[in-house]
C-alpha cells in the first residue's frame, strides 16, 4: 500500500492511496479459500469447491465487499499513523470507471481521501478567568406572596343559589366551542371547562361576556386573539365561542394557616414556606447558572480565535438555518417582520454558528484533556426524561433512541458540555453580586 499526501493547506488534507492489484488478488484468494468451506454448491462436496469456480460465481461480489472493507480499514489506519483528528468522516473518491476495472481485477485500487483536521490550540489558564455570579436574595415577602398565590389557587368554592347570575370572582363550569370563520378550530372546545371570572386566564374580552350568565344560559360571544398569540392560524383573528353554562360557584374564604397546609398534605405552614423558598431558590438558581455559563462562554470566545474546519462549520450552519426557517414558518413571520433581510439574517446566524463550533471544540478539548466522562446512568436518566415528554408514545420513543446512536449522542452531548463547564467554573475566580429578580430574569439582547 502506498499513501502520498497531495494537499496540506491549512486544515485541509488530501491523500492518495494505492493498493496494488496483486495484493487485491491475494486477499481475494484468501477470502474465497475461507468461503469454500462455508458454502454448499450442487455437484461439489463440502469444502471441495475449486477456488476458480467460486471466483466465477462470487468473485465480483467478494471483490466489492473486500474493497469496501479495505477502504474503511486503510482510512482508519492511515489517520491513526498520521496522528490526526479529522473534523468529520473523510470523503472517499473512487471514480466509477476505475472501480469497474478494480472489480474485474484489471487495475490497482487507487482512491483519494479528503478531510479536514481539527485545529490545534492551547488551553488557557482558567484560574485567571474572573466572573460575576448574579444572585437574588429571597425575602420573606417573596415567599409570602408565593404562599398567598398557592392559597388562592386552592380557594374553596360553593355552589350559588338557583337562578344566580355569574359575578367577578365566581368559578363557572361551561361547555364552550370556538369557531373560526364559522368552523370549529383545534383546541377550541372543552366539555367541562372551568374559569374563575376576572382571573385573566382566557383571551381578552372572553370573561367579561360570561359575567351575568346563569346556569342553563347559552350565548355566542365574539373575541379576537392577541397578535402575539402562539398559534399562527389564530393570532390576531376574530373568532366566536358558543357558551353553555353548566355551573356557577361563589368563592369561599382563604385562610393562610396550618390548616390550609394540612389540606395540601403538609404538616404545617412553616413547612409549606420552606418548600416554597426552596422552589424559588431553585428557579433563581437555574437562571444564575445560565447567566454564569453565558458569561464564561463569552470569556472563552474572547480568548480563542483559530481557523475552523469549513465542512464542520457548514454542517452546523445548515442545522441552525433549517431551525430558523422552521420557526419562521411555524410563526408565520417573514424577515421583513423581524426588520432584517434573508442575507443579513444568514450573516448573523453564520457568526452564531462559528461561535458554537469554536466553543464546542474548546469544551471538547478541555473535557478530553481532563478526562471528563458521562456515565451510562446519566444518559439513562436523560433518556427517561426525554421519553416522559411524549405521553402515550413512551415505548416508541425509547426504542428510537436505543436503536439510534446519533440520537443517543444528542442526549449525551449536553450532559458532557455541562460537566465541562462545571470543571472550568471550579477553577475560575467567581464573585457574587446581589441583583434584583428582574435583573436576573431579564434576557440579554444577544441571548434573544
Amino acid at each position: 500500500m502506498q499513501v502520498s499526501e497531495t494537499l496540506a493547506e491549512g486544515l485541509k488534507r488530501e491523500l492518495k492511496v494505492v493498493i496494488p492489484a496483486t495484493d487485491l488478488a491475494t486477499r481475494l484468494d484468501e477470502y474465497l479459500n475461507d468461503l469454500k468451506s462455508k458454502v454448499n454448491i450442487n455437484g461439489f462436496r463440502p469444502g471441495k469447491v475449486p477456488v476458480s469456480h467460486l471466483k466465477k460465481i462470487h468473485g465480483r461480489q467478494a471483490m466489492a465487499e473486500l474493497i469496501g472493507n479495505l477502504i474503511n480499514e486503510t482510512t482508519t489506519k492511515t489517520i491513526e499513523e498520521r496522528k490526526e483528528k479529522p473534523a468529520l468522516q473523510p470523503e472517499i473518491d473512487l471514480p466509477e470507471d476505475e472501480a469497474e476495472k478494480v472489480l474485474a481485477g484489471e487495475a490497482d485500487l487507487a482512491f483519494t481521501m479528503s478531510y479536514e483536521v481539527l485545529p490545534e490550540f492551547e488551553i488557557v489558564d482558567f484560574s485567571k478567568i474572573e466572573l460575576e455570579r448574579p444572585i437574588v436574595e429571597i425575602s420573606e415577602e417573596e415567599v409570602d406572596e408565593q404562599v398567598k398565590q398557592i392559597a388562592e389557587s386552592n380557594r374553596p368554592f360553593e355552589a350559588r343559589e338557583e337562578g344566580a347570575a355569574a359575578e367577578d370572582g365566581d368559578r363557572v363550569t361551561m361547555h364552550y366551542l370556538g369557531k373560526l370563520d364559522g368552523e370549529p378550530f383545534e383546541g377550541g372546545e372543552d366539555e367541562n371547562g372551568q374559569l374563575v371570572l376576572g382571573s385573566g386566564q382566557f383571551i381578552p374580552g372572553f370573561e367579561e361576556q360570561v359575567v351575568g350568565m346563569k346556569i342553563g344560559d347559552k350565548k355566542v360571544i365574539d373575541v379576537t386573539f392577541p397578535e402575539e398569540y402562539g398559534a399562527a392560524n389564530l393570532a390576531g383573528r376574530a373568532v366566536t365561542f358558543d357558551i353553555d353554562v353548566k355551573g356557577i360557584e361563589a368563592p369561599g374564604e382563604v385562610s393562610i394557616d396550618d390548616e390550609m397546609a394540612t389540606k395540601l398534605g403538609l404538616e404545617s405552614l412553616e413547612k409549606l414556606k420552606e418548600i416554597v423558598r426552596g422552589q424559588i431558590e431553585s428557579q433563581f438558581g437555574a437562571a444564575t447558572r445560565q447567566k454564569v455559563k453565558r458569561a464564561l462562554l463569552d470569556k472563552l470566545d474572547e480568548e480563542y480565535s483559530f481557523e475552523l474546519p469549513e465542512k464542520l462549520l457548514e454542517t452546523e450552519f445548515d442545522g441552525v438555518w433549517k431551525q430558523v426557517e422552521a420557526d419562521m414558518q411555524q410563526s408565520g413571520k417573514t424577515f421583513e417582520d423581524e426588520e432584517t433581510t434573508e442575507e443579513e439574517a444568514k450573516a448573523e446566524y453564520r457568526k452564531i454558528s462559528e461561535r458554537r463550533v469554536r466553543l464546542g471544540l474548546v469544551l471538547s478539548e478541555v473535557g478530553e484533556q481532563n478526562k471528563v466522562q458521562v456515565t451510562d446512568e446519566e444518559v439513562q436518566k436523560a433518556l427517561f426524561d426525554r421519553v416522559r415528554q411524549f405521553p402515550g408514545q413512551e415505548q416508541q420513543v425509547f426504542e428510537f433512541y436505543k436503536n439510534n446512536e446519533q440520537a443517543l449522542a444528542s442526549l449525551r452531548a449536553p450532559i458532557y458540555e455541562e460537566k465541562v463547564v462545571d470543571y472550568i467554573l471550579e477553577l475560575a475566580q467567581i464573585s457574587d453580586k446581589v441583583v434584583s429578580k428582574d435583573e436576573l430574569m431579564a434576557q440579554d439582547e444577544d441571548e434573544a
